[in-house]
């Protein structure tokens, strides 16, 4: 089940078949369909965006968001400048939320418990995640996947941002992550991700900082969760200066890999169940 190679193989040939559109609407692929059924009720949706001191970003994040989005929740990282008065002028319906704590993880893991719908999506409040994107994510949360996840590394995606370090940092860390679950993903330390908000008590966090991203997709793995990975282009930060630091935090995350490994401690299968 979480052979995401294959996964993301059969990703790409759902979203093929989607485009095409007549797999979903002919009546003759659904013979046994009933004039008086009814389509299954859409699934809600969640965007969770944590923020500190992005002010001069936010306008141009929130006039992006797709109208599949229905609620928006902002996670304030105590910014010292106009965040929370900006994301309400631009969006009156904005859920402010406090972080309890520091650090993007505490901030995520905020969000997310205060999040309504029935898929949550996490994206940064710089301007270097295009909100646009999420209706991929959501496709395939919507076919049987419980985790999808954004990567610069597969074809249609790619960074305009990327160091050297972090791409070597990223690439060292995604093989230890491939090599530890048996699995075959292509990016790792990069935060545009979807999830079926039923599974946030199999995903087990616990992190406060930059490492929350990895502590996700490992726990995620070793729950079993279906795994599929999107293409996404990840752009340069519009204004200001990022809070990750890649030594620092490339050190929390390699931590984090570490501590979580398989066998380190007793895995847990979605559903509550023991591995």
């Amino acid at each position: 089940m979480t052979d995401t190679h294959k996964l993301t193989e059969h990703s790409s040939f759902v979203a093929q078949a989607g485009s095409n559109g007549s797999a979903h609407t002919d009546r003759a692929a659904h013979p046994l369909r009933r004039s008086g059924d009814r389509p299954p009720p859409r699934a809600t949706v969640s965007l969770v965006v944590p923020a500190r001191n992005e002010a001069r970003n936010i306008p141009w994040v929130f006039e992006q968001i797709p109208d599949c989005v229905d609620e928006v929740i902002l996670v304030d990282g105590d910014s010292v400048d106009c965040t929370v008065h900006m994301a309400t002028r631009c969006l009156p319906t904005v859920r402010h939320v406090e972080q309890s704590g520091p650090g993007k993880g505490n901030a995520l893991r905020t969000g997310f418990l205060s999040a309504t719908g029935d898929h949550i999506v996490m994206m940064d409040a710089d301007g270097s995640m295009l909100p646009g994107e999420i209706p991929h994510y959501l496709h395939f949360l919507d076919n049987g996947f419980d985790f999808v996840k954004g990567s610069r590394f597969i074809a249609g995606g790619g960074s305009l941002d990327i160091t050297r370090i972090r791409r070597l940092g990223n690439q060292v860390l995604l093989a230890a992550v491939n090599h530890l679950y048996d699995a075959k993903l292509t990016d790792l330390c990069y935060g545009f991700c979807a999830f079926r908000r039923d599974f946030l008590d199999d995903l087990d966090l616990h992190s406060s900082g930059f490492e929350i991203e990895t502590e996700m997709i490992a726990h995620a793995l070793r729950s079993g969760l279906r795994i599929a990975e999107v293409p996404s282009l990840e752009l340069p930060r519009r204004s200001g200066r990022s809070n990750l630091h890649a030594i620092s935090d490339g050190r929390r995350v390699l931590r984090t890999l570490l501590s979580e490994r398989p066998g380190s401690r007793p895995a847990t299968r979605a559903g509550g169940n023991p591995a």
